[in-house]
């Protein structure tokens, strides 16, 4: 019996030691973030030009900040992530580039009110995450054993704003000495790595155990208690600090990785089902929410009474003047939205000053970005790097469906920040460290033996 075990381990051994050689494609990486870097200085010149007629002074600090970011994070995956996907890095540093030049290009407008240097320190301290996660978590599988760990944190996460004074009618900040964290950011990630955890440990019991009804598969509730349990405490606390927009979030993740987990499709329309009882419900109920809706369903309601163009009428007017081609990065008017102008509504910006086709090239930036995330967890083999990377590009997908509808009239605003574009460090901090975790499940997916087959030879 022994030496048939040993004679099997054998044979194991030998048929994962022989891996054909494919080169990680590095270099790739290197040349987009070399062209990733370049673009979003040339953006940042093109700012200075048409305010002032003259290159900005500090465009080489601006170039080299940005480049050394890149650089050390290249480096960390070059060392600690060999196989991970060559494009997921470019367009986080485009996307964040991008971002610093819009937020740049609106400081213009409101000189008392700066936030393009706050941002590249934020910025910087999420890279610097996003080197330390590459660097030091060397499996991914490590994190599911601390599941609920993570949950617990999420939840203290969660709960620690309702201590603190509401800003613009929403608890979703803690401040301290001057310094503001919103939990809710970080609560994503730890409740993503739970959902994924739990629904990896259990997907066969939750796709084939329970009770039938209207032909669907309902899992029993022993196995469903504890997740919709958690789901619904955390729910429930974002809708008391009117953070609908996260509440928003959190549940769309659910639905995707338990739909994910199962393969039953009726959980989605399950979901959908819910998600508009709930948002007919919270829009009839809560006045701040029913005041937006309102706002969506008649947005020149008060320009008609005389009161002047809402922001989100303003939003409507900055993507009308940019056309197809925009007008011209530092050319537009879209300050003209307000003080959501850099977090919200800075989508409008980019709409006004690079047009239709530039707005058209961004979101294909996230669409990259989110469908590379998800195909590096569909090429996994264990369950719960599956659902991670799925859950994780997920997030990503629900945080720009819902921002960029709010900002063009297609959806009710809620109130989130464009993921990399938008001020807000919380959110850029927590968008990197997505970016990393994606980064580390790439690799893994890309280094399995049977993975190597598939990918294309670089030139």
């Amino acid at each position: 019996m022994t030496g048939r075990a040993v004679d099997v381990t054998d044979r194991v051994e030998k048929s994962t030691s022989v891996v054909p050689v494919v080169h990680p494609r590095r270099g790739t990486e290197l040349a987009l973030l070399v062209l990733a870097v370049g673009l979003c200085v040339l953006g940042y010149l093109n700012v200075g030009l048409a305010r002032y007629g003259a290159v900005p002074g500090n465009v080489t600090d601006y170039a080299c900040g940005l480049g050394a970011l890149a650089l050390l994070a290249h480096v960390a995956v070059r060392v600690r992530a060999p196989y991970a996907d060559p494009l997921l890095l470019p367009i986080a540093v485009l996307l964040n580039g991008l971002g610093l030049v819009l937020i740049y290009r609106l400081d213009q407008e409101t000189p008392d009110d700066p936030a393009a240097l706050a941002q590249l320190t934020w910025s910087t301290a999420g890279v610097a995450l996003f080197i330390v996660v590459v660097v030091v978590l060397r499996d991914h599988r490590t994190l599911q054993r601390y599941a609920y760990l993570f949950v617990a944190a999420a939840l203290a996460l969660l709960v620690s704003p309702v201590f603190f004074p509401a800003v613009n009618g929403a608890r979703i900040w803690v401040r301290i000495a001057g310094f503001s964290l919103q939990p809710a950011e970080f609560a994503k990630i730890l409740l993503a790595v739970f959902f994924a955890a739990y629904l990896a440990a259990n997907r066969t019991a939750l796709a084939y155990a329970g009770r039938r009804v209207w032909k669907m598969q309902f899992p029993t509730g022993r196995v469903l208690g504890p997740i919709v349990a958690i789901w619904l405490i955390s729910v429930g606390v974002l809708i008391l600090e009117r953070d609908l927009g996260t509440s928003l979030l959190f549940f769309g993740l659910f639905v995707v990785l338990l739909y994910v987990a199962t393969g039953r499709t009726g959980w989605i329309a399950v979901g959908l089902l819910l998600a508009c009882f709930g948002a007919f419900a919270v829009g009839s109920l809560e006045p701040h929410v029913h005041s937006r809706v309102q706002d969506w369903l008649h947005p020149f309601a008060s320009i008609d009474a005389g009161r002047g163009p809402t922001q989100l009428a303003q939003s409507l007017f900055a993507f009308a003047a940019g056309g197809l081609l925009g007008t011209g990065l530092g050319q537009g008017h879209s300050s003209l939205i307000g003080f959501a102008v850099k977090s919200d509504f800075i989508l409008a910006t980019a709409g006004e000053e690079l047009g239709l086709t530039g707005l058209c090239a961004i979101f294909l930036l996230y669409a990259v970005l989110i469908a590379r995330g998800c195909k590096a967890g569909l090429a996994l083999r264990d369950p719960f790097g599956r659902l991670l990377a799925i859950g994780l590009a997920s997030i990503l997908a629900l945080q720009v469906f819902v921002i960029a509808g709010g900002v063009t009239g297609l959806i009710p605003l809620t109130g989130m920040a464009m993921p990399f574009l938008a001020q807000g460090g919380s959110s850029v901090v927590t968008n990197w460290i997505i970016v990393a975790l994606l980064v580390r499940v790439s690799s893994v997916a890309r280094a399995q033996p049977d993975a190597y087959e598939q990918l294309p030879e670089e030139d």
